[in-house]
């Protein structure tokens, strides 16, 4: 940023944006970890846990599919308010469910109501934030699903303990998404207030995802697969840090000071992400981020069979957490920049596409090179195609998006 930038109000955005995504992921955060355990305490086996609780991600990818078109005919705000409203159908559904698969079916609309929410969001930000504040914007948005996702789980404990019932913790986000439809539609308008920072429409019909895809296929196919592969990095960070702590037999307690710890370190930086990028170009983050996951991942497998595996694993731990934080608001600064300023939504929801893809896929990979070789070897595939991401983040950052 420099001395001749006009001054942004930001109190607007952070009343219309940023504080209902706050509310909902911490409704969505409290939830995360007891899914599996509901779907238990319904009869299910833990393969079918663990598919009910996949029913999040399969919802977010449905759910990116319609978005960007819904998004561009109702406008930012009401498309977060009926998520919030399918969220809440959702979470009303699971908290009947008599059965693994009803709950199934409550939490699949709970992902494709984040899908349009998240999209409602990012094309908010991406249409009324300057492009001189955009990535401190976008990255400030990432910060409030982290601190959602990082304060989430203690609420949902703290409300376990009081009532002593898993699913009890599914009123508390029902509340959450009430709450921020409360808050939208109590909120004025943001088109009144920092509406002057939107381009002008046009009148041409929006475009759905599929043809959306093919009209920027080259774009999605470089630059877009760099981003499917940070979110596939940022996926896998989520599942091997916990089952490595299980095959080192850490005890679940200290894993999880460890894995909140490491959560409050991502947590601290995403600001600073949004400033190097608003200062010196979107490369400056984009880059070491991804170095520093890929690194993280082949530093884990190499450390397999080395004295002081907890050691290990905490340093490991933290250097993830500084390569991710560093990285808040990457993806969503980047698409916010390839978008029409027009209309933002049906680009940007064939690059959630992309990414909700890759942070799907990494799982499954996790999965499958395990049970072929071993948890060393997933980590080292997964590091291998970090570093391989870095390089196509190289490339063609400067590319398409060549700010700064």
């Amino acid at each position: 940023m420099t001395r001749a930038e006009p001054a942004f109000r930001w109190r607007p955005v952070i009343a219309s944006a940023l504080l209902p995504s706050l509310l909902f992921a911490t409704g969505e955060g409290a939830i995360i970890p007891v899914i599996p355990q509901v779907a238990v305490q319904l009869g299910g086996t833990l393969a079918a846990a663990g598919i009910v609780a996949a029913m999040l991600l399969v919802g977010t990818l449905l759910g990116d599919i319609p978005s960007g078109v819904v998004v561009a005919r109702i406008g930012e705000r009401q498309a977060m308010i009926a998520a919030a409203i399918i969220a809440s159908g959702g979470l009303g559904l699971a908290l009947l469910a008599r059965t693994p698969w009803v709950l199934a079916l409550g939490i699949l609309l709970v992902g494709v109501a984040t899908a349009s929410f998240g999209l409602a969001r990012h094309a908010f930000l991406t249409t009324f934030v300057p492009i001189a504040h955009r990535a401190r914007a976008l990255s400030t948005l990432g910060g409030t699903f982290r601190l959602g996702y990082l304060i989430g789980p203690f609420l949902g404990a703290g409300i376990i303990a009081l009532t002593a019932s898993a699913a009890s913790v599914f009123w508390f986000d029902l509340a959450c998404c009430l709450a921020t439809a409360v808050v939208l539609l109590v909120l004025p308008d943001p088109a009144t207030t920092v509406g002057e920072a939107r381009p002008s429409r046009t009148q041409s019909a929006p475009v759905g995802l599929f043809r959306t895809i093919r009209e920027n296929a080259r774009v999605l196919g470089t630059l877009g697969v760099g981003s499917a592969l940070v979110a596939a990095l940022r996926g896998s960070r989520q599942v091997i840090l916990p089952l490595w702590a299980v095959s080192i037999g850490m005890h679940e307690s200290t894993a999880s000071i460890v894995l909140g710890v490491a959560g409050a370190v991502d947590f601290a930086l995403f600001y600073a992400g949004g400033q190097i990028m608003d200062r010196f170009g979107r490369l400056w983050t984009a880059v070491p981020s991804m170095v520093g996951l890929g690194v993280g991942h082949l530093l884990l497998a190499l450390t397999s069979g080395l004295p002081t595996p907890v050691l290990w694993f905490v340093t490991i731990a933290m250097l993830l957490s500084l390569a991710n934080g560093i990285g808040a608001g990457i993806l969503m600064t980047l698409g916010a920049d390839l978008a029409d300023p027009t209309h933002p939504a049906p680009f940007l929801g064939a690059w959630r596409f992309c990414n909700d893809t890759g942070g799907a896929a990494a799982p499954l990979l996790i999965a499958a090179v395990t049970a072929l070789a071993s948890l060393p070897v997933a980590a080292a595939v997964l590091g291998v195609l970090g570093i391989g991401g870095a390089v196509v983040l190289r490339v063609f950052v400067p590319r398409y998006s060549p700010h700064r």
